[in-house]
C-alpha cells in the first residue's frame, strides 16, 4: 500500500529541486550580463590607479578659477602639491573635453604635456626623488559641459534667478570633478587640505568649501574673488562653486565638539523662509550627532546653500533646491507619512557629512557606502525624534522604488556605479541587519564606531562588512554577498505537514544563510535558514506563520 503522506513529500521535493535549479541559473545569468558590459581605455584612465596616479600623494590644492557668465566661459589655474611615493617622471592630471589644459609648469619651467582623451600625460623635468615634496601649476580654460539634468547629469548649471540676475552652480558626481576643474580625478586619494578662489562679476558672491578668508575687488575689471579655505580632506566631487544674488544669515549648534557654525546663503527674497526651514539643520545636526558621532568638519563650519537644482553632498556646501518645504519635493518617498516629517534635503545630504564626505569610497563601484547609510540615516532621523518603529516603517515603505535590475555593487576599475538600488535596498539591508543583531545599544556602538574608525579616510567594500562583522559579532558575508552583488532577494519558502514545518531559501546564492525572526501561531521564535531544506517540530495545529516585516525577502507558503 502506497504512503500517500511520503508519496506527496517526495514530489514536493523533487518540484522544490527543478524549481531552485532554474533560479539559481538565472542568477548566474544576470550576474555573467553585469560582469561583461563594454568598457572603453577612457573607463579605464578615469576609473583605475593608473602608473601614473600611483606614485604621488596628494597634499593640496588651490583651484583659482575665473567665472564669465555671459560667455559660460572659465578660465583659471590648479596648484598641486603632491609627495612622491616613487620614482616616476609622467604624472596624470584629468580634465574633460571641451575644458583645454594651455600649459603646465613647475618651479617656473614649462612642461610638455600628451592628451588621451580626458587625461593628460605631463612629463616632469625635474627629477622625482621619494619623500620630496613638489608641486606643479595646470592652467585651463574653456566652455565646461552644462548639466543636463543636475545633480543626476551635471557640470555647469547657468541659470537665472526671478530676477533676471545670474544663479551659477557646478555638481558632479559620478561624472567627475574633471568636468570642469584639473585635478587628479580618482576617489582614492583625497587633498589634504584646499583653497578654492573664485573670480566673479561684482554685482556676485561666490559660496564654495570652507570658510571665507578674504573677499577681494578688482574694480578695474568689475569682479571681485573670494577665497575659501578647506581645513580637512576633500573629496573630488565634494568641491563646488555657487554663485548669486546671495544673501547671508547665520548661526551656531552647541554639538559635540563645541560651538559648530552655521552659514545660510539664499536667494534675497528667500530669507525669512528659509529661516524657519533651515531651523532643521539643528535637528538634523542632533539626531546625526548621536548615531554616528561629532559633525566631521568643525574646523570648517556647516553650510547650506540654495542652487537651481534639488541639491548635493558638497562637503561643508550643503546644497539645496527643496523650495523650502518638508519631504522630497513635497512628496513622501515612504508613502508611510513620516517622510513629511522632515526636509529630506536637509537630512539626506547633511547625512552624507558622515557617509561621503567623512568616510568615501576608493572606488566608485562601492558608491553602497555613501548611499546606503546615507539613505538608511533618514529612518534614523525618525527614529531619534518619533520613535523606532517610525523609523522601521519609513525605510520599509521605501522598498516601492527598488527595482533589483542590476548589483548594487559596479564594476571595479572602470569608474562604474552599480544600481541606483544602493539608497533603498541598501538602506533595507542595514535595517534588516540591524534586525539579526537585535542589540540596538550594540548597534548604536558600530554606527558610531564607522565614523570613528575610517575618520577621514578612503575605503572599499570588505573594511567596511569586516568591520561590521566584527564589531556586531554576526556572520554577515552571505547577507553583504546576496544583497550588494546580487540583484536578487532571496525567497523563504515553507510548507506545512500535520506535526512538522519544512523550510529554507531559495531564489538565492549557494552558501547564503540568516536568522530569520517568525511567529508560529503568534509565539515568536528565531531559526537560521538555509538554502537547503530543514525542518522542525509543531508543538500544535498550525495556525498561521508570520516574518518580522524588518526582513527584505520574498515568502512563499508551498501548498
Amino acid at each position: 500500500m502506497i504512503n500517500h503522506k511520503l508519496f506527496t513529500f517526495i514530489q514536493f521535493i523533487a518540484i522544490v529541486f527543478i524549481l531552485f535549479f532554474l533560479k539559481t541559473n538565472t542568477v548566474n545569468a544576470q550576474l555573467l550580463h553585469h560582469n561583461h558590459q563594454h568598457f572603453t581605455e577612457q573607463d579605464t584612465l578615469r576609473g583605475s590607479i593608473t602608473p601614473e596616479r600611483a606614485w604621488w600623494d596628494l597634499k593640496y590644492y588651490h583651484l583659482a578659477i575665473e567665472v564669465v557668465p555671459e560667455k559660460k566661459f572659465i578660465k583659471g589655474s590648479n596648484t598641486i602639491e603632491y609627495t612622491v611615493l616613487e620614482e616616476y617622471q609622467v604624472l596624470q592630471v584629468d580634465l574633460q573635453e571641451p575644458l583645454m589644459i594651455t600649459k603646465v609648469t613647475q618651479e617656473d619651467e614649462d612642461l610638455k604635456f600628451e592628451r588621451n582623451g580626458n587625461a593628460f600625460f605631463i612629463q616632469l623635468s625635474k627629477k622625482q626623488i621619494v619623500g620630496a615634496t613638489n608641486s606643479i601649476v595646470v592652467f585651463y580654460e574653456g566652455h565646461p559641459k552644462e548639466a543636463v539634468k543636475a545633480p543626476w547629469d551635471g557640470g555647469f548649471t547657468w541659470s537665472k534667478d526671478e530676477n533676471g540676475t545670474d544663479f551659477i552652480a557646478t555638481s558632479c558626481q559620478g561624472l567627475g570633478a574633471s568636468v570642469w576643474w584639473p585635478l587628479k580625478d580618482h576617489m582614492y586619494d583625497e587633498v589634504n587640505s584646499m583653497k578654492i578662489s573664485v573670480e566673479v562679476p561684482q554685482h556676485l558672491m561666490d559660496v564654495s568649501n570652507g570658510r571665507l578668508i578674504k573677499v577681494e575687488k578688482n574694480r578695474k575689471k568689475k569682479t571681485k574673488t573670494f577665497h575659501w579655505y578647506v581645513d580637512n580632506p576633500i573629496n573630488n566631487y565634494g568641491v563646488n562653486v555657487n554663485i548669486g544674488d546671495y544673501a547671508h544669515f547665520d548661526d551656531s549648534y552647541d554639538g559635540k565638539k563645541g560651538k559648530l557654525t552655521l552659514d545660510y546663503y539664499v536667494l534675497k527674497p528667500n530669507v525669512e523662509t528659509a529661516k524657519v526651514q533651515f531651523q532643521q539643520t539643528k535637528q538634523m545636526l542632533e539626531a546625526f550627532e548621536h548615531w554616528f558621532g561629532p559633525y566631521p568638519f568643525y574646523e570648517d563650519g556647516f553650510k547650506l546653500v540654495e542652487v537651481p537644482y534639488l541639491g548635493m553632498e558638497h562637503q561643508s556646501s550643503v546644497t539645496y533646491g527643496n523650495k523650502f518645504q518638508n519631504g522630497y519635493l513635497g512628496r513622501d518617498l515612504s508613502q508611510t507619512g513620516w517622510g513629511l516629517k522632515f526636509d529630506f534635503i536637509i537630512v539626506h545630504e547633511a547625512g552624507h557629512e558622515w557617509f561621503a564626505n567623512n568616510i568615501t569610497d576608493k572606488d566608485i563601484a562601492d558608491m553602497w557606502i555613501h548611499e546606503s547609510f546615507t539613505a538608511y540615516s533618514e529612518s534614523l532621523f525618525l527614529d531619534y525624534f518619533y520613535g523606532k518603529e517610525a523609523g522601521q516603517e519609513y525605510v520599509r515603505g521605501t522598498r516601492s522604488n527598488i527595482q533589483n535590475d542590476i548589483p548594487i555593487i559596479g564594476i571595479y576599475d572602470v569608474n562604474s556605479e552599480g544600481s541606483g538600488d544602493m539608497y533603498y535596498k541598501g538602506s533595507n539591508m542595514l535595517n534588516m541587519i540591524r534586525q539579526i543583531v537585535n542589540n540596538d545599544t550594540l548597534w548604536l556602538e558600530m554606527m558610531k564606531g564607522l565614523n570613528k574608525t575610517f575618520y577621514h579616510k578612503t575605503v572599499d567594500t570588505k573594511e567596511i562588512e569586516d568591520y561590521m562583522i566584527e564589531k556586531l559579532k554576526k556572520n554577515l558575508s552571505p547577507i553583504f554577498d546576496q544583497y550588494l552583488r546580487t540583484n536578487i532577494i532571496p525567497t523563504f519558502e515553507y510548507r506545512v505537514f500535520e506535526d512538522r514545518m519544512m523550510y529554507r531559501f531559495t531564489n538565492c546564492n549557494t552558501d547564503f544563510e540568516m536568522e530569520l525572526d517568525i511567529k508560529i501561531n503568534g509565539k515568536p521564535q528565531r531559526i537560521l535558514v538555509k538554502n537547503k531544506w530543514q525542518g522542525m517540530p509543531l508543538e500544535m495545529d498550525f495556525e498561521g506563520l508570520e516574518v518580522n516585516p524588518n526582513y527584505y525577502i520574498s515568502i512563499m507558503e508551498i501548498k
